[in-house]
Formats: structure tokens, C-alpha cells, sequence
């Protein structure tokens, strides 16, 4: 067996995922946390959700999780049916041949047996959903590049484990979404071409899960994974009008997907509402399924919020933020206290120092990782070869200087939290931004891309607290905002419970692009 840990020398088949994780020794620390005894049978977990029986669209491509698992245990739709539409959609669609890459081998015969499995009453709890897997997630069979020249034609041997989970679930993965060059490139991929917004092509969807965003928005799939180390599934789920979870650090296995900063990646479902990402969610989590699935199974009965304290920042988020983006968000508030939360104002935070150690850390980690191709250079995408060698620039101190950072704004964000139960921040700074000149506009004013998109949601990879992405409403131009609900560690189920509530009295998950209206 070769040894994963070994930085795979030029000339030979390039296959990311073998690059060397060193927190990986770090897991046997996880405290509390049971890896196999409380894993619950198939047959548990699908009791423990049983599916909600939610009116179906005209069009069941555009149907969600939930209305399709109802569905399909009623019988009034079958999972082949689904996967026929959505490829039909795909393949019909502008949105459908930038943000799909290519259809997973094996899906046709993966719906055959959720077909069967339904028929004879013993389906799975996630039985006959097609889901999408960002190009830098392995599928087994599957083409899997990470949007870079230097794979090639790279087929992955086996599936990452949160595919795996998700197959064992009875999920059906079904399509590679595009993705930025190693989840850190320019928006403009030199392999692929670019993902525009399905509200407008003349906007981007946001990176770096670009493909699973857009291809949500314009109901090519119900589910898709993305990942998150600056913002990758937020910013795509804000920009699209979907929802995103980046869970807890650690939360869902990062096995088997290429690296970009090991201290910063996250693994996480995208989807069109919190409840639908609810229902998936414990079927990812790499241990303490027994625990999560409880707390899920609570909030699909039991949504209220009444009497949660939810903190609000007084700084950094609302400073480089559109008037239409921090209206939303205050409507969004107010919306929150009409449901019995009450609002409490956090202290006064240094985020900016955080902010910038967390792209010290990003930049380093990705250096060390891809430096050793530099003698490929001129087939690198330009943001990403960037941003590798600003990492260079970085000195031994200023990286240790920044993991200190981390440390402590863990314990400070701890600390402004020990009062409540969760924050609520406004999304990203503006809407979608601008490809022909890559910034996003913010009162009027043209900021770049660099500046904005990453700025409310770093913070989150930097200190792995859970935060999810909701839409809040339009902006100046017609386009989604968002806002991100941010949970204290393992306590994802409560920021998805906040989102489903908030939800249930808002319509703007419902909402999408004029085309398909």
C-alpha cells in the first residue's frame, strides 16, 4: 500500500486526496464522541424519520427532500422517475452544462433498487434521493479532477466516506458539480469554464462549490455536498438563494476529499430549506449519529424556538455590508423575535485580526499541500496560483502566529456566547457579484470580489462552529440575500432548528429564478 503522507512527485498520475492530512492523528481526541457502538441500523434511523407528507410541486424536479421521501413511501412517484427528469433537465439546460460536469456511473441501476426497495416496504431513510458531489469529493467509478488540469482524466478507486454514508442511507449519487481549481481558484475555471448565477448569467454563483450551488437554484438536483474552508458552501447557498450548512469541525469526515487547508476544510449538504438539510444531516455525521439523530428527530416534531436567547454582532459583520442586505437581515431578526426568541448584543470582537489569520492559515496549508507542481505552473488557474504563492510569502512565525489566533478566538467567541444560544449575522456583504469585473457591489460602490465574499464567514472555519446559510429576502437588483445562523459547537441541530422555524414563517427558500417560475 503506498503511503498516503507521501507528496506525490511530478510525472506521476496527480491524485489530491494521498496528500498528507496532519490533524489526522488529532481524531482519536475527539472526547465523548463514539465512533461505532451508537451508530443506529438503517432500519432505526429510517423509523426515527419517518417522512413528511408535504404537498409535491407541478414539476417533481423541483420537489425537495422532504416531498420526495413522502412521495416515494406513498408510492405516487417513483425514484427512476426523478433521475429520468432531472438528466433530462440537465441536459436541456444552459445552468445545467456549466454546473454539471458529468452523471455518476450507476445511478439508473441505484434508482432500479430504490424502486424495488419501495415496493416491497423496506426503503432506507434517504431511499432514492439524487444527490451531487463537488468535483473534488471521490465517487467510486467516477471522474473526479478537483477543476484542475493536473488530474487529467483522474478516476477515483473509491468513494469518500460522506458519499459512502449517504449511499448507505439509500441517497443516490448522481452527478459531479463543478467546482473553482481545488476549491480556491478564480471563477473563470481554465478546464471547465465558468458557473453563472441561474438569476443572472451575468453573475457568479460563488465559490468554491459553485456547481452544487446553481444547479439547487435551478432545480437540477435536491441535495448536493459541498465544501466549506472560507465560505465554499455559504456564499454559492447566499448567492443562489438556497440553504447551507457548514457543520461543526469534524462533524462529517473529510476522507477521501482533496485537501485545501486541513486546519480550515469542512464537508457539508446543501440543499433548498433547513428542514431538508435536517433530515440528511445525521446520516453524515462521522460519530454521535445516536445523539444527533434524537436532536433531529425533536425538531422535525417540535420546530419552536420560543425562549431562545440569539446573539447579535456589534461589529465586523454589518461594516462592509449592502443597506438592502442589513435590511433583511433586521426583518429577519424581528421575525425571530416574533417567534419568542429575544435578542441579546454580543460583545465587541477583534474578528478582523482573526479574519486575516484565517487566510494566513488557508494560504499556508494550501502552499505546502501544492507548491511541489509549481513545475506546472502555466497550467494552474491565475487565482489559484495566486493565492499559492502569496502562502510562500508566509514566514514559519506568521503561521504559528496564526494558529494561535485560532486558539483564541475559539475560547473569546466561547465566551461572548456563553449567554446565548445562538447568532444571527447578515450573509454575504452584497448580492451576486459581478463576472465581467469580478466585485460586488455594496452601496453603490464596486468592491472586488476578495474583499467581500469570504468576510462573514471565515471566522466560522477558523474557530469550526457551526453556521448556516439562509435566504433572507432581495436585493437592490432582484437578487437573494442571505443570513447565517451560527450554533457552539456539535450543536448544529439547533441552528437547523432555528432555520426551519424561521422558514415556517418566511417564504424566500420558496423562491426561484424568473425562468423556471
Amino acid at each position: 500500500m503506498s503511503d498516503p503522507s507521501r507528496l506525490v512527485e511530478a510525472g506521476e498520475g496527480f491524485d489530491p486526496p494521498r496528500l498528507a492530512d496532519p490533524l489526522i492523528v488529532d481524531r482519536i481526541y475527539r472526547d465523548g464522541i463514539s465512533q461505532a457502538d451508537d451508530t443506529p441500523s438503517a432500519n432505526e434511523m429510517a423509523s426515527c424519520l419517518p417522512p413528511l407528507r408535504q404537498p409535491l410541486p407541478e414539476d417533481p424536479a423541483f420537489a425537495g427532500v422532504t416531498q420526495l421521501l413522502g412521495a416515494f413511501a406513498d408510492q405516487v412517484l417513483r425514484p427512476s422517475e426523478v433521475l429520468e427528469q432531472l438528466k433530462e433537465r440537465i441536459a436541456a439546460s444552459a445552468c445545467g452544462r456549466e454546473a454539471v460536469l458529468r452523471l455518476v456511473p450507476g445511478a439508473e441501476e441505484a434508482a432500479r433498487e430504490s424502486d424495488h426497495r419501495y415496493r416491497q416496504g423496506r426503503p432506507r431513510p434517504l431511499e432514492g434521493i439524487a444527490f451531487g458531489i463537488k468535483d473534488i469529493i471521490d465517487v467510486e467509478g467516477a471522474m473526479v479532477t478537483s477543476g484542475s488540469h493536473l488530474t487529467e482524466d483522474r478516476v477515483a478507486a473509491a468513494d469518500a466516506c460522506v458519499v459512502a454514508a449517504l449511499r448507505a442511507a439509500g441517497a443516490i449519487a448522481f452527478a459531479m458539480t463543478a467546482t473553482t481549481e481545488f476549491a480556491a481558484g478564480s471563477p473563470h475555471n481554465p478546464r471547465f469554464g465558468t458557473v453563472s448565477n441561474p438569476y443572472d448569467r451575468d453573475r457568479w454563483t460563488g465559490g468554491s462549490s459553485t456547481g452544487s450551488g446553481a444547479a439547487l437554484a435551478a432545480r437540477l438536483m435536491p441535495l448536493a455536498l459541498g465544501t466549506d474552508t472560507g465560505g465554499s458552501i455559504r456564499v454559492p447557498s447566499c448567492w443562489c438563494g438556497t440553504s447551507g450548512l457548514k457543520p461543526s469541525r469534524e462533524l462529517v469526515s473529510r476522507r477521501g476529499v482533496s485537501p485545501l487547508s486541513w486546519t480550515l476544510d469542512h464537508v457539508g449538504p446543501m440543499a433548498r430549506s433547513a428542514q431538508d438539510i435536517a433530515r440528511v444531516l445525521p446520516f453524515l455525521a462521522d460519530g454521535g449519529k445516536a445523539e444527533l439523530l434524537k436532536e433531529v428527530e425533536t425538531i422535525l416534531r417540535q420546530p419552536g424556538v420560543q425562549g431562545l436567547r440569539l446573539g447579535v454582532p456589534v461589529n465586523w459583520f454589518a461594516d462592509c455590508a449592502d443597506r438592502a442586505v442589513l435590511d433583511n437581515w433586521q426583518a429577519a431578526l424581528k421575525r425571530f423575535e416574533e417567534l419568542g426568541c429575544r435578542l441579546v448584543s454580543l460583545p465587541h470582537l477583534d474578528i478582523e485580526r482573526w479574519h486575516q489569520a484565517g487566510w494566513v492559515i488557508l494560504q499556508s496549508e494550501l502552499a505546502s499541500l501544492y507548491s511541489p507542481r509549481l513545475d506546472r505552473a502555466e497550467d494552474f488557474d491565475p487565482g489559484f496560483l495566486g493565492r499559492l504563492k502569496a502562502g510562500l510569502g508566509f514566514s514559519a512565525a506568521d503561521y504559528g502566529q496564526a494558529l494561535q489566533s485560532r486558539a483564541e478566538a475559539m475560547q473569546q467567541w466561547l465566551a461572548a456566547m456563553e449567554t446565548v444560544d445562538a447568532v444571527v449575522t447578515p450573509g454575504i456583504g452584497g448580492e451576486a457579484g459581478r463576472l465581467a469585473d469580478l466585485t460586488v457591489e455594496i452601496d453603490r460602490q464596486h468592491l472586488g470580489f476578495q474583499s467581500v465574499i469570504s468576510r462573514n464567514t471565515m471566522i466560522f472555519d477558523l474557530i469550526g462552529f457551526p453556521a448556516l446559510m439562509l435566504p433572507s429576502g432581495l436585493g437592490r437588483s432582484g437578487l437573494p440575500t442571505g443570513i447565517q445562523i451560527v450554533a457552539k459547537p456539535r450543536r448544529d441541530a439547533l441552528s437547523l432548528r432555528l432555520g426551519m422555524a424561521y422558514q415556517t414563517i418566511t417564504d424566500w427558500h420558496r423562491l426561484m429564478p424568473k425562468h423556471l417560475a
